[in-house]
């Protein structure tokens, strides 16, 4: 396990890198002997389109509806893409105080974009956390390799659940490439992700999270994934909200679209209900994408 290194406003972004050693795909999460009922943990995947202050569809603009759609909804734990840092510093501004944050830059520093992962610190505690690249040399900031066009990156975060006797787990989120229609590309990266998953404690649950740019059901990466053991909360949940394209681009949402992002978990998570968030104020959505949501009792 990495030393525990917190990223937040007031240490500044400081980056620990896994080593990469391949290990064995995913095994099945321990099964308690004896069943009961588990608190349930509330999770979102949301690429929040970084903070630009072109118009329309600036940072200045989208922040408000962005503040209204996150305290509405005050989920655990929201995985985020694209963040950057001064934006992240707002989005934990506008948050409750009880959220914090854990993410670095894809090229190590504090003005690129991160996958920072903000979780409620008074359901959640983290014990360790890490971040690698989707190369083949993670541990080199910034590198990329398998036709990537920007350094590419994975954080995850090893919490302790406050509400569930201090049972552990983990969440895993990332953002594969959105140019290369290599398959190898989104393969490779995809490979890589299972290692480090493998890495893991397998008694332990493991959420991964993401704009994985890539279809669901439709891509060698989704294939990769499930096929090391991880399945996909949208098709396991109980309920469902309506299907929508997760990438909207601010134009008319697309119905029964590609999902592109996902919360895929190990085997044992119950997901009670899956949401394509489709929240917007006077027309104005708080990103191009749509946030996905579980509800979850792991």
């Amino acid at each position: 396990m990495p030393n525990s290194i917190r990223v937040t406003r007031r240490m500044g972004l400081r980056t620990v890198v896994a080593a990469a050693v391949a290990l064995p795909l995913l095994t099945t999460a321990h099964a308690s002997a004896t069943w009961r009922a588990r608190p349930r943990m509330d999770v979102m995947t949301f690429n929040l389109r970084y903070a630009s202050t072109v118009e329309p569809n600036s940072w200045a603009v989208r922040r408000p509806v962005m503040r209204e759609l996150l305290r509405g909804e005050t989920p655990h734990v929201i995985a985020t893409q694209e963040g950057l840092y001064q934006q992240l510093l707002d989005i934990e501004s506008d948050l409750a105080p009880h959220y914090e944050w854990i993410g670095t830059g894809r090229e190590g520093g504090s003005r690129d974009e991160s996958v920072a992962i903000f979780y409620d610190t008074r359901r959640l505690a983290p014990v360790g956390h890490d971040t690698f690249w989707l190369s083949d040399t993670p541990r080199v900031i910034g590198s990329k390799t398998w036709g990537n066009t920007l350094p590419r990156i994975a954080t995850w975060v090893r919490f302790r659940d406050l509400e569930d006797g201090g049972r552990e787990f983990h969440v895993l989120n990332t953002h594969l490439d959105h140019v290369s229609q290599n398959a190898r590309t989104r393969a490779a990266s995809a490979s890589l992700i299972v290692e480090r998953i493998g890495e893991f404690d397998p008694s332990l649950p493991c959420l991964v999270t993401g704009d994985f740019n890539a279809a669901a059901h439709r891509n060698a990466a989704y294939d990769i994934l499930l096929g090391a053991g991880l399945v996909d909360t949208w098709d396991t949940a109980a309920e469902r909200s309506r299907l929508y394209a997760t990438f909207h681009g601010y134009k008319p949402l697309t119905p029964d679209g590609d999902r592109i992002d996902w919360i895929l978990t190990t085997p044992g998570v119950t997901a009670h209900r899956a949401t394509i968030n489709t929240f917007s104020r006077y027309g104005q959505f708080p990103s191009d994408h749509l946030p996905v949501q579980a509800s979850l009792s792991l």
